[in-house]
Parts: C-alpha cells; structure tokens; sequence
C-alpha cells in the first residue's frame, strides 16, 4: 500500500501533518473497532484537514459504519490507495470477487528481522464467532513459483527468518498442482530461502501423522507452532462450528511432543462465549491447566454483527468474562514460567533484533519461540547467534552469547 502511494506521488508524514491517512482497520473485536473509532476522533481533532481513509477487514465488512471516514476501500481496493485517494465515497468489491494480491517484486524490509509473508487468504470455515470470512473473502493462494521466487529475495537481501503467514494456512494449495502445505514445507527444505521459517497460526487439524512428521524432519521449520484452540469443552466447540473435540486436541499434543519433545506449542482460547457455564468453561480450565504447552492468548468472546454467535442466547456478563480471562492468563503465566525455567542452562540460537529492550538488551527467539534477551551488540543484529539460556527474572530470559566473555 505505502508503495503504490508512493508511486502515486505521496511521501510519508506523521498523521498530524499528512494531507492524506489510511486506515488499514482490522474489526475482528469489538475492541479493535473502538481503536478505529478513537484514532479517527483524535485525527479530527488533531488534523482536520486530512483527508481520511479506511481500509482493509473494516471496511469490507461494514462500509457504511466508517466512523465519518472520507474514503472507504475494501480488501481489493486497499491494495491500490493511489487510484483512489482522489475520491470520496465507498469503494468495496463483493466476497466472492476478492483476489491474492501479487507478492512484491522487492519487499519492504526496513528494520525488519523475521518478514512476514503471506501465502494464503480467505476462509469458508464460517465459525459461529468469526467475522473473517467475511472480511477476507474466499479462501485462495500465493502460486508456489510466486513463494519460491520472494523467499529467493529475501534470502539474498539477507533476512535470517520467515514467518509465512494466511488466514487459514493449512488451506494452502498451489492453484497449478494441488500442492499442500506439508509439501511445501518440504519443497522448501531444498530451496534457497532464508535459514529459519516459522509457520503462523495452523489449523488442528493439520496435524495429522504426515505433516507432524515433515515438521519433525525439517531442518528449516522452527519447532514452534501456534494452535487456535478456542475452548476445550465439546459443548462450546460443537457451538462455535470448530471441526474438533477435546480428545483431539489432547492427542494432537501427544503426538506433536512425542515426535519433537522440545516444541513450544502456544494455542488461542475464547472465553465467555454464549452459554458457555460455569461447569463448561471448567472444563477448559482444567484441560489446559493438565496439557503440556508453552503459552495462551487469551481472548474474551467478542460479539461481532453478522455473525451466527451475536444471536445466541446464554450472553456471559462483562464482569465474568474478565474474571475468566484474568484465571486463563494466569494459566497462561505459569506455563510460559515453567517452559522457560525448562531451558536453563541449554544452548539456543536466536536471531537479535536491532531495537534495544529495556535499555540495554536486545531480544531474539529461539527455535521453539522463547524470547531470549542479551546485552545490546549492533555486531549480532539480524545474526544467527548461538546463545546459553542463564536465568529467567520476572519472566525475562535472559541469554549469554557463546565464545564472547565479555558478556
């Protein structure tokens, strides 16, 4: 987006002196709806003379709640601001018309470590509780020559990590061969591509013994895997239209563990979903505070038009809500403590980033996701660094690099 404004003739400009701001809005929760509507107020107030647009998932969705926006534009649109930013009005094209976007010839990579790419868009799982199909449109993906040829380039201007990224990644196919994600994981293994790739958030369902085995096998794919779980009560699940239940789950992580025992699996979990009783969201707490995992994110359900959950009965009050998410984040607390306490003392490689945390460090992640801090050194920036994890305080892992004493 920012290099078709470019191209237009626009440069860039803080948001309190710009001519002209787009808003690429995302509007999966009702929390990030009101960062719209806050932005935009505070926009009005502090440059009243720019013009304002509202891209992306929001204004896919719901065009006409733009919030006084000038120019609306949806996921198609989005990608070419330029050819619009002349206009006023409402620019959206349906769900089913919505394309994957072309990857770009020279990716931005200012500051970037890891780059994220994405090889997928769209989903038709339509789950009770999700706008997203909605907002991204039918699912489709990146051509494989397309994938292959951007991680060559990005391989070549020297970025160290991928994280390759969709809406629904397991749904990946190449649209000539039929290609599917594990064989792409293992197309990669072979090709020039940056030395570590991550995967973002995998279907459950994908991990079925073949691809538990291509992940296992790879020397490539970072041992780390994030899993939308979203309850593990059946009765919540089979509410939500999720395609699991809880003894799936259990298994998926039996045999994810049991074939790369140092994995750091992190999973979503909603909670305060409608009818979702105290005896059910029980069953959830007790499941994750038994399962071996690494991490949580913690979402409190989030009721969004349109969709099948914002008619259902049974509506969780606020208060409750938030005392569930506050008792799963402290689940989510203990298990991050314990699965960094876990590798004290081991060897690790990261890949540090060039900002400095809290001072004086700079971080970088390790294979299997733990984000592991060490003493600032331009000289590691975007570096494959083989570091000894030495202590955790206060959740803070903090790192030395090997064969240097002086830190």
């Amino acid at each position: 987006m920012a290099g078709n404004l470019a191209a237009a003739g626009y440069a860039p400009a803080p948001a309190d002196e710009a001519q002209l701001v787009v808003i690429n809005a995302c509007t999966v929760t009702e929390g990030a709806v009101r960062d719209i509507r806050r932005f935009i107020n505070r926009l009005r107030r502090d440059n009243p003379a720019a013009k304002v647009v509202l891209a992306g998932c929001h204004g896919q969705v719901y065009p006409d709640d733009c919030f006084g926006a000038d120019l609306v534009l949806g996921q198609t649109e989005k990608l070419t601001p330029g050819r619009y930013a002349d206009l006023e009005g409402i620019f959206v094209s349906p769900r089913e018309s919505l394309v994957m976007d072309e990857a770009p010839e020279q990716p931005a990579m200012a500051g970037k470590t890891r780059f994220f790419f994405k090889i997928q868009d769209g989903c038709d799982r339509f789950c009770s509780y999700c706008i997203v199909p909605y907002a991204r449109g039918v699912p489709r993906s990146r051509p494989l020559p397309e994938i292959l040829r951007t991680l060559e380039t990005l391989a070549r201007k020297g970025i160290r990590e991928v994280v390759l990224t969709g809406i629904e990644i397991s749904a990946w196919r190449d649209p000539d061969s039929r290609t599917g994600l594990g064989k792409l994981v293992t197309i990669l293994e072979d090709a020039p591509t940056p030395p570590r790739i991550r995967l973002s958030s995998v279907d459950p369902l994908m991990f079925d013994e073949a691809f538990i085995e291509i992940a296992g096998a790879s020397g490539k794919l970072a041992k780390s895997f994030h899993i939308p779980l979203q309850s593990a009560s059946d009765t919540v699940l089979a509410a939500m239209r999720r395609p699991y239940r809880q003894k799936d789950i259990k298994n998926i992580l039996d045999r994810v563990l049991d074939r790369m025992p140092d994995a750091g699996i992190g999973m979503d979990v909603i909670t305060g979903f409608p009818g979702e009783t105290e005896d059910l969201f029980e069953e959830t707490r007790v499941f994750l505070t038994s399962c071996d995992f690494y991490y949580l994110h913690v979402f409190p359900f989030s009721s969004r038009p349109g969709t099948a959950a914002a008619a259902m009965d049974g509506k969780v009050p606020q208060a409750k809500k938030k005392e569930r998410v506050r008792v799963l984040k402290m689940i989510d607390a203990e298990k991050r403590q314990a699965f960094h306490r876990r590798f004290t003392g081991s060897p690790a490689w990261i890949i540090p980033e060039g900002k400095r945390c809290l001072g004086h460090y700079m971080r970088g992640y390790t294979d299997n996701y733990i984000p592991v801090h060490i003493p600032y050194d331009k000289r590691f920036e975007n570096k494959m660094v083989q570091v000894t994890i030495k202590k955790v305080e206060d959740l803070l892992v903090i790192g030395k690099v090997e064969d240097d004493p002086s830190l």
